[in-house]
């Protein structure tokens, strides 16, 4: 009996646990996206000259033309991977957001009909919040792998497998996680696509 007592303390600090460990595993992801969403706004607010705004709405229209669901999954995962280096993925996370809302800007600049919407209004939507997730984990698992390369030091000897177990399982997990979160973003996106008759997005 006295066994069965302590299995469940035990079970119950490991529950308690690891709900503390997903809040606050949560609490980064959504500084993460709340770097990718302040770098956006700061994108969508920098003032265009009309020659700018036509050369962003150029090469964006470059980069989509023929593109489909799968071209947006793609698209999508190569940036998130970046996101996920350790320090310099924060970086390329809000270079990235600074890009998409320069070109939110130029296409607003251009487009009468989004000219009135607000930049973030895009993102509020469930491919832009599924994508905007994505991106927090990664940007925020970028930040944790250099707190963990610091702390853990696994080029020391005897040192690789808290390394292992701490960050690069979690690590790769997450990447699976982002990947199918991005696959059906893009999914709901393509068929958003379709039924505004083509109208392109801001993937």
């Amino acid at each position: 009996m006295r066994n069965d007592k302590t299995n469940y303390t035990i079970s119950a600090a490991n529950f308690v646990g690891l709900r503390f460990e997903i809040k606050r595993r949560l609490l980064y992801v959504a500084i993460g996206a709340a770097i990718f969403l302040g770098a956006y706004s700061a994108g969508a607010a920098v003032p265009l000259s009309d020659e700018e705004a036509e050369e962003i709405s150029k090469q964006f229209a470059g980069q989509i033309e023929g593109i489909d669901q799968y071209g947006i999954f793609l698209n999508n995962f190569k940036i998130s991977l970046a996101m996920f280096i350790p320090a310099a993925g924060l970086g390329f996370g809000g270079f990235a957001g600074f890009g998409t809302g320069a070109v939110f800007a130029a296409l607003a600049a251009q487009t009468p009909e989004l000219s009135n919407i607000p930049p973030l209004a895009i993102l509020i939507t469930p491919f832009g919040i599924m994508e905007v997730f994505a991106y927090g984990l990664a940007m925020s698992r970028s930040g944790l792998l250099i707190v963990r390369l610091s702390k853990d030091k696994p080029w020391r000897e005897g040192a690789w497998r808290p390394f292992y177990e701490n960050s690069l399982v979690p690590t790769l997990i997450e990447i699976g996680i982002v990947a199918v979160v991005l696959f059906a973003a893009a999914l709901i996106e393509w068929e958003i696509i379709q039924l505004l008759g083509g109208l392109e997005m801001i993937t």
